[in-house]
């Protein structure tokens, strides 16, 4: 399971547990309130995990796209056949601008890195 489906199935069981807390409180359940209290506690701290490593992965992807030594802009041509583009430039990663990646790399235009000049 991927780390972003695996983080909204935890959001999920947050929300459940969040909303049970909230019955039990109403009902003035003493035990459950401390059963959900301890369940949203771990889930809460699981989940900050998963966010965690999620954007060490997007800083790590990120550093080596910037450490790559060309990239330029994509003419409106070479996305319009980006397959060649790609099978003619060896190792050539095109990042858009509206992806987690591109915000982070704050680009306004489809960008592509190369170890080589393309």
């Amino acid at each position: 399971m991927s780390i972003k489906q695996d983080l909204q199935n935890t959001n999920n069981r947050i929300d459940a547990c969040q909303r049970k807390l909230n019955a039990a409180r109403a009902r003035g359940d003493q035990e459950m309130i401390t059963k959900f209290t301890d369940d949203l506690a771990k889930l809460t701290k699981r989940a900050s995990s998963m966010k965690h490593k999620q954007q060490y992965d997007l800083n790590k992807e990120r550093k080596t796209l910037l450490d790559m030594p060309f990239q330029r802009e994509i003419t409106k041509e070479e996305q319009a056949d980006l397959g060649k583009l790609k099978k003619s430039v060896r190792g050539l990663v095109v990042v858009h601008p509206m992806t987690k990646l591109g915000k982070e790399l704050r680009l306004d235009v489809m960008t592509g890195f190369a170890p080589k000049k393309f």
